[in-house]
């Protein structure tokens, strides 16, 4: 057993320039953090208790909609219960798109029902529906290429295949289609524009996710098909013969609504060291109950510093954030950058990923951080987490701050399973698995006992 005393004084991870140079960190005892680190992996139910009273007590979490609203109560009668200081919400505005009527059926050469769910910010057939000729085209590059007369006045159908990757990679390549393709069909005068899903599953179950309309493009109908359906469309047009499909879709924006950040800190015993900053965000799309985007994400973040907190206080303040509108544009992560932009972080990490295991661990702290950076390699490295890269790292809702740049960690986790679920009716709970759930907040655990500073008021307990 391990006396839980760290060190009672540490220098600022990040320091104004000077004319001499800044005496090295002070890092927590190993054996310390290995004890923070282990406990976590066997015993941690924190994560879990988040995750399943977020998505069973609120459900979806569509951004600046009522749903998100209750699970901004929901967030700060939890986080304000676990012993959070400054629990509070930053409230921003931000325009409210909300689904409609989606159906589509193919009505020749072979007529059959298609699955398929609208873009977010898509816009709207006429409720009656639309028909039209499908054009087909196996990429976002192909579409660009093509005359504006072989679009014009015809439904875009864009075909992928994304492969399952553990590092996610696939998806920059692969969301093309939904980010930049409707701007573009609609640009070259088509009606209506279907894409694959992005997605690495075969269920009938479409992935949704927000596109916007760039460069004055007139906002066309635009939706995802599941991939089967996707396959089948393609099938269809291998035969060779024109293909007509009837697709109505009527999604609407409606006045502009309420979103925020919830905010809370466990208070460090320096106010003048820069703090950390951790969190995930809020809100989610509205087909699934948002169980591993992002509501494991948040509760990872705070579940490990719950358990800093019941260690005693930390040197650094760590304040966490569950950050609002993330999926309609990283609204609530420009609302922080404006309101926090002159902060200064020791550093920052987002967890919106899944809840899979983490498997290595990127950084970008900056120059005179290599003791720190060699310390979290160290800690982590019995839980399987690899070294990753030291001079790139980010997330969606720090990449502002980032850009600004303020140093940030990246736990990167396992994203093989990932896009069978994301942004679909089945990213639910069960997909959650509670070992690699823990393997998290354990991983994040040891990142924020490294990089606390030590605890400067240990509370008794059971590491003596």
């Amino acid at each position: 057993m391990y006396k839980l005393i760290l060190a009672v004084t540490a220098l600022p991870l990040i320091m104004a320039a000077a004319p001499l140079p800044a005496p090295a960190p002070v890092i927590p005892p190993p054996a310390l953090i290995a004890a923070l680190r282990d406990d976590a992996l066997a015993n941690d139910h924190i994560a879990w208790d988040i995750t399943e009273g977020l998505t069973t007590e609120v459900g979806q979490r569509l951004a600046g909609t009522e749903a998100e609203a209750r699970a901004r109560d929901w967030a700060v009668r939890r986080l304000t219960a676990m012993g959070f200081a400054n629990v509070h919400v930053e409230p921003f505005t931000m325009p409210v798109w909300v689904r409609g009527a989606e159906t589509a059926e193919i009505v020749a050469p072979f007529p059959q029902k298609l699955v398929l769910t609208a873009l977010g910010n898509s816009g709207a057939t006429p409720a009656e529906g639309l028909t039209g000729e499908i054009v087909a085209f196996d990429s976002v590059e192909a579409l660009i290429a093509a005359p504006d007369a072989m679009v014009r006045g015809r439904i875009v159908f864009i075909d992928h295949r994304m492969m399952p990757t553990q590092d996610g990679s696939g998806y920059g390549q692969f969301g093309a289609p939904r980010r930049q393709g409707p701007t573009i069909a609609s640009k070259k005068g088509a009606i209506a524009i279907v894409v694959r899903s992005i997605g690495t599953d075969h269920h009938r179950n479409p992935h949704t996710g927000v596109q916007s309309f760039a460069d004055g493009a007139r906002p066309i109908p635009a939706a995802a098909l599941s991939v089967p359906d996707a396959e089948q469309l393609a099938r269809i047009l291998a035969r060779g013969r024109p293909v007509t499909i009837h697709l109505t879709l009527t999604p609407h924006f409606v006045a502009p609504g309420q979103s925020g950040n919830v905010v809370a800190d466990l208070v460090g015993g320096d106010p003048s060291l820069p703090m950390l900053l951790i969190g995930g965000h809020l809100d989610s799309w509205d087909l699934g109950t948002g169980a591993i985007d992002d509501a494991s994400g948040v509760a990872i973040a705070t579940a490990a510093a719950k358990r800093i907190m019941d260690a005693g206080r930390p040197l650094r303040t760590i304040r966490v954030v569950w950050f609002g509108a993330e999926e309609p544009g990283t609204f609530g992560a420009a609302a922080f950058a404006k309101a926090h932009g002159g902060d200064r972080f020791a550093a920052m990490a987002e967890s919106d990923f899944g809840a899979d295991r983490i498997w290595k661990i990127d950084t970008r702290l900056g120059e005179g951080r290599k003791a720190v950076e060699d310390a979290l390699f160290a800690a982590v490295a019995p839980l399987g987490v690899l070294k990753g890269v030291t001079n790139k790292a980010g997330g969606s809702d720090l990449d502002e701050l980032v850009e600004a740049g303020q140093p940030v960690i990246a736990l990167r986790q396992d994203g093989t399973r990932y896009f069978d679920w994301h942004h679909t009716p089945d990213d639910t709970i069960d997909k959650i698995d509670k070992g690699q759930l823990r393997q998290n907040v354990a991983t994040w655990t040891a990142m924020l006992a490294v990089l606390s500073g030590g605890i400067a008021e240990p509370k008794p307990s059971r590491w003596r």
